[in-house]
């Protein structure tokens, strides 16, 4: 993505219901979602939607980034991927 385009929450929408498989859902996640309620969304899914999102947005997610405030809901992780590609 270019420097001028804001990341919204559709685009990491659409990174979680690849990297988790759960296009079958898609239309019931939203900004509000919480990820925790989604049940493919273990460690390793954390790892692997990790490096997808830094592989798609070019950013940098520092151990200490991944925390339960981050990674509470769609709209929170959309907010902090946002705030990385600055």
């Amino acid at each position: 993505m270019g420097t001028n385009q804001t990341i919204g929450v559709a685009d990491v929408r659409a990174v979680v219901i690849k990297t988790l498989a759960i296009e079958d859902r898609a239309g019931a996640l939203d900004a509000q979602t919480s990820l925790t309620s989604i049940p493919e969304l273990d460690s390793l899914a954390v790892l692997e939607l990790v490096v997808e999102l830094e592989r798609r947005f070019g950013i940098t997610v520092e151990d200490e980034d991944v925390t339960a405030e981050v990674f509470e809901t769609i709209g929170s992780l959309a907010a902090f991927v946002a705030a990385k590609s600055r």
